[in-house]
């Protein structure tokens, strides 16, 4: 779901019955894992962790940082970690580097939390 107002529509979300959601947050800097403070979401969800819109490649400090502030709301066990919407925008360097990047920032973040789900 690309900018959404996720606590406008959690209910018929939560409906669908569906396994896993993926959701854009990055353009919005993260600001709609704030619905998740009121509301217990307890299936699987996929955040966008960073803006696939735009040619910059995101840091792993960055990406870890969306990480860590959706793993405050989102238990880890539910939680995927992926990029916001398709990549078709991109070229492809562009997604390659970018996916690196995301892969080895959950890598880091298992590693350090002893935990094989992020």
């Amino acid at each position: 779901m690309c900018y959404s107002q996720f606590g406008q529509i959690i209910h018929a979300i939560y409906d669908l019955d569906a396994d896993v959601i993926s959701i854009e947050t990055s353009r919005s800097h993260g600001d709609l894992i704030q619905d998740f403070e009121d509301i217990t979401y307890d299936l699987g969800i996929g955040l966008g962790v960073y803006d696939i819109h735009s040619p910059r490649i995101p840091t792993e400090e960055e990406i870890t940082t969306a990480i860590d502030r959706a793993l405050q709301e989102i238990d880890r066990s539910l939680f995927w970690v992926n990029p916001d919407c398709g990549l078709k925008t991109r070229k492809e360097d562009e997604v390659v580097e970018a996916l690196t990047v995301l892969v080895n920032s959950v890598d880091k973040l298992r590693k350090t939390t002893n935990s094989a789900t992020v």
